[in-house]
């Protein structure tokens, strides 16, 4: 099979697409042709050995997929061959196949096709235990998302709009911004001046935010810790910019809150709760209220130039590898299969 190699740490397009074994289902295992792998920038971190996990050589990134299983291990009795599924996987997934554990797995809600399925779970699955469980976001209260014609932010304004907020949304080009207004956004401000506290307070007579989902770091988060509210929540989503010195004196005038959110501990330590979130956005997607913003599709052989993307800030919204997209969605014959890719 094809897949994305990394054998010694190094720059992005230091690796490349190569041929190498298909994976076995091991115990508790199951093998998924991949139809969809998501991109984040975890992806960037890891092949430069730059991430806090480091799996074995060698290793294809990508953690989250979309595809159907072809293969099922022993011991494994809830999935079939031919279940379409949603899995994270770690790594693995910017490969033509990969294994995966069973209890990794969800099925891919029918509303669903294969590149929802890759670009959802991460993504969502991190914003909304962040404002659910986290920052305890309430009806009525300011959210201000930052980075938000990325990957993460865009889902910040839909679930924040979901669950009832006001959201202000800031990134920093109108590009970016117009993506955030047509997602919900109720306001949009660029930072690139910098004067990302100015424009919030003016924007909330003076008060701030009460929640923050910051998910840019540097000097944007110390910015962020100038336009908090009293008692508000700032939420540590990630740091592309570069991780920042809290100044905890701002913490000590505000009564706010700095809050981390480490998702994937979550899954691990939570998972009955984290079942729970799945099964609310699944709900939220099938009523329309949710819907991946994919700008860009790459092929695998473009996996290089898709995770470049994000290394080099250029993306917008969330990037996807359409690894092999020409399989039966649920319910479809092949004479829909064939309309559908006249149309794609």
């Amino acid at each position: 099979m094809k897949a994305y190699v990394c054998r010694e740490f190094g720059p992005v397009d230091s690796h490349k697409v190569e041929e190498i074994e298909d994976p076995r289902a091991e115990p508790g295992m199951v093998v998924v042709d991949v139809k969809a792998a998501g991109v984040s920038f975890p992806d960037v971190l890891i092949v430069q050995g730059k991430y806090q996990f480091q799996p074995p050589f060698p290793f294809s990134p990508g953690g989250e997929i979309a595809g159907v299983i072809s293969e099922v291990g022993e011991g494994v009795d809830n999935w079939k061959v031919g279940d379409r599924v949603i899995a994270m996987v770690g790594n693995g997934g910017i490969a033509e196949k990969t294994s995966a554990f069973a209890t990794t797995l969800m099925p891919l809600p029918e509303s669903m096709d294969f590149k929802d399925g890759a670009a959802f779970p991460l993504n969502y699955g991190t914003t909304y235990y962040a404002l659910k469980q986290r920052g305890e976001l309430k009806k009525g209260e300011t959210l201000l998302v930052t980075g938000a014609g990325g990957g993460v932010g865009t889902t910040a304004i839909e679930i924040g709009k979901a669950m009832g907020a006001r959201v202000i949304a800031a990134a920093s080009n109108q590009e970016k911004l117009d993506i955030a207004k047509r997602l919900g956004a109720d306001e949009v401000v660029n930072y690139g001046d910098g004067e990302l506290k100015e424009k919030v307070k003016e924007l909330t007579d003076g008060l701030g935010a009460d929640v923050i989902y910051d998910a840019v770091g540097g000097d944007i988060f110390l910015q962020c810790m100038r336009c908090i509210n009293w008692k508000g929540r700032v939420l540590v989503i990630g740091f592309p910019a570069g991780i920042p010195k809290v100044p905890t004196n701002l913490a000590l005038l505000k009564g706010c809150s700095i809050v981390g959110v480490f998702w994937g501990s979550f899954t691990g330590r939570e998972p009955d709760e984290n079942n729970k979130n799945f099964d609310e956005l699944f709900a939220l997607h099938a009523e329309g209220k949710l819907k991946p913003e994919i700008t860009k599709s790459y092929s695998l052989d473009e996996a290089v130039a898709a995770i470049k993307s994000l290394e080099d800030r250029t993306a917008t919204g969330k990037v996807v590898i359409a690894v092999s997209y020409t399989h039966l969605r649920a319910h479809e014959t092949v004479l829909d299969l064939v309309c559908r890719l006249l149309l794609e």
